[in-house]
């Protein structure tokens, strides 16, 4: 794919970083990264999230998905600036039985249940800064077009049948079972209900006519598909139990409902008597958003990355790449799978009363904070717990005191009165370790934190590639920690800019301390922008200087010129990020004095 190979370029050029300490310069990296620029401004990349149910107010599980797309293509924006390469969707999923149950219970009409929840989620995402290009609603004209035109795709193809289905369904995932996931529970009366094996959610008994899809003769192609790439379905154990269900035979799919039982849909092309399966006009959101049925379509697939939750993963890993192969096209590119959020150790439900609103979230610990915390703290291989501690004890200990706390340190008008990038001196700081002399200040440790900072944004771009986005973020922390340790263990305060002797040294501290927070800076602009805006800002670095092929890291060090070197820093605009426990917030303002 073209964009595994900007990022094959990426790793080309980090390389070359990571031997900086025994080559000659960061040339070999710029000039990889300015590469890898030029070669992707003709590549494409569509991320999308799930299309969100609208029988509910958003919680933070939808947020999390769409942070973690969010998240992806700002990165991928860092490397690739040009706007047009990249395309982000989100949306809201409109139509069902679910939703005309709940519009039914609320004395509603279906449009005005939809178009009340649908406004909660796009509020939601424009406060939480999600930096989609689209959102798509399932009840838009442009969507209606491209599901009946996929519907006339499969019929055409002789995959689509009228049969009798007799079985189970279970209004709440909107999804047919057979009798080996269905199995019984105490209702609320004591009676035995029959409940979804995998949800716990009520089934029950149908039968009638429907159309039906011909998916049991896409077993082995699906089954070749994810043998010949083991990425295709991301992290491994999603892609190993999709190809466990598949080793289970694959009945046909019945892709339609009868009108009188489910009227709030998308009609069947030339029988009104039936309606199209929700999960098949969900699905194609993902084509509608792109152009599909018009030929402009073809230039974004499959170059697409889906991001969902566990609990969708049939429909996206068998259903809808079976349906793509059925009209002649090819499966996404990737499918990203994250796990769930629980509230306290437990399950995030209506009946238990914990359900999160994120948009409170959003104003208690801020819009950074939050974004931080979920993806800092949000692991894709298995659920993660939130409670209100957790939140304040990460964002106070990584934020306000170790990045926070850096940064004020570093420009806080004590030790740096002239609010400069202080220059950089080459015979503190050699470029090889071990040499002395009388001017030589630098210890073992402080090339091992070069190295570290140096080699952290191929680093990141890997662990966001392999969607890490919580490892990256762990990388980014440990450097912070690190450079903390460097100011820390050469003690700026405690050297005088009017001694000859500490003057160079001083200067030296507080420009590689600098130099690890610009890289710290342009690394987060994906997780949290405005904080990062707000970083860089004040460190005097321009819009234009944000980019990861802008990125060069410390290049005194390896005797080329620095553009920040004499700069004037941009104005203190307070704390980076204020603590939320107050009680502790007076070590945060003795870093400013």
């Amino acid at each position: 794919m073209l964009r595994a190979s900007v990022l094959r370029l990426l790793g080309r050029a980090g390389a070359s970083r990571v031997s900086l300490l025994e080559d000659s310069g960061p040339r070999h990296y710029c000039s990889g990264s300015l590469r890898a620029r030029d070669d992707a401004c003709d590549a494409r990349a569509y991320l999308t999230t799930p299309i969100f149910y609208v029988n509910a107010a958003p919680h933070i599980g939808h947020l999390y998905s769409a942070l973690l797309a969010d998240a992806l293509c700002r990165h991928r924006r860092l490397i690739v600036p040009c706007a047009a390469a990249t395309r982000f969707s989100t949306g809201t999923d409109e139509h069902g039985l679910k939703i005309q149950q709940a519009a039914a219970t609320a004395g509603l009409a279906p449009t005005e249940l939809c178009d009340r929840v649908s406004s909660q989620f796009q509020q939601l995402f424009r406060e939480a800064g999600i930096s989609s290009t689209d959102f798509i609603r399932t009840t838009e004209v442009r969507h209606q077009i491209a599901v009946q035109h996929f519907w006339g795709v499969l019929k055409t193809r002789g995959l689509l049948y009228k049969g009798l289905y007799e079985g189970w369904y279970c209004a709440s995932d909107e999804c047919f079972l057979p009798e080996a996931k269905v199995t019984r529970q105490p209702g609320s009366s004591g009676d035995s209900c029959p409940v979804s094996l995998e949800s716990g959610h009520p089934v029950f008994w149908t039968k009638e006519e429907n159309y039906i899809f011909r998916l049991s003769q896409f077993r082995e192609p699906l089954q070749r598909w994810l043998r010949a790439d083991p990425r295709a379905i991301t992290p491994e154990p999603f892609h190993h139990a999709v190809l466990q269900w598949l080793e289970e035979e694959l009945p046909d799919l019945s892709v339609s409902r009868k009108s009188s039982h489910l009227h709030w849909g998308i009609p069947v092309p030339g029988d009104d008597s039936q309606t199209i399966y929700v999960w098949l006009d969900a699905l194609v959101n993902y084509l509608t958003v792109i152009g599909y049925p018009n030929a402009e379509f073809k230039s974004w697939w499959p170059a697409t990355s889906h991001i969902i939750g566990k609990d969708i993963l049939k429909f996206h890993a068998i259903y809808w790449p079976a349906l793509l192969l059925g009209a002649g096209m090819s499966p996404p590119h990737r499918i990203y799978v994250h796990s769930h959020w629980t509230v306290c150790g437990q399950k995030m439900s209506k009946s238990l009363g914990n359900v999160v609103d994120p948009r409170t979230c959003l104003d208690r610990y801020t819009v950074d904070g939050f974004r931080y915390f979920l993806l800092r703290q949000g692991v894709p291989n298995w659920d993660c717990d939130y409670y209100d501690e957790k939140v304040v004890k990460l964002l106070d200990s990584e934020l306000a005191d170790a990045l926070g706390g850096l940064l004020n340190r570093c420009t806080a008008n004590r030790i740096n009165p002239s609010g400069t990038y202080p220059v950089f001196c080459t015979t503190c700081f050699p470029s090889e370790p071990g040499l002395v002399g009388p001017s030589v200040r630098a210890q073992a440790e402080d090339y091992a934190l070069v190295s570290a900072v140096a080699t952290l944004p191929k680093q990141v771009t890997d662990h966001y590639d392999n969607f890490q986005i919580y490892k990256a973020l762990e990388a980014l922390s440990s450097c912070v920690r690190q450079t903390n340790g460097f100011v820390q263990r050469h003690a700026p305060w405690k050297l005088n800019w009017e001694n000859p002797v500490d003057a160079p040294w001083l200067g030296t501290v507080l420009h590689v301390a600098l130099e690890c927070l610009r890289v710290f800076g342009t690394l987060l602009q994906p997780v949290t922008p405005s904080l990062a805006d707000k970083l860089l800002s004040r460190l005097g670095v321009s819009a234009t200087e944000r980019s990861v092929g802008e990125l060069y890291f410390l290049p005194r060090f390896y005797g080329h010129p620095c553009p920040f070197e004499g700069r004037k820093l941009g104005p203190d605009t307070g704390l980076l990020f204020p603590r939320l426990d107050q009680s502790r917030a007076w070590l945060v303002k003795a870093h400013r004095t």
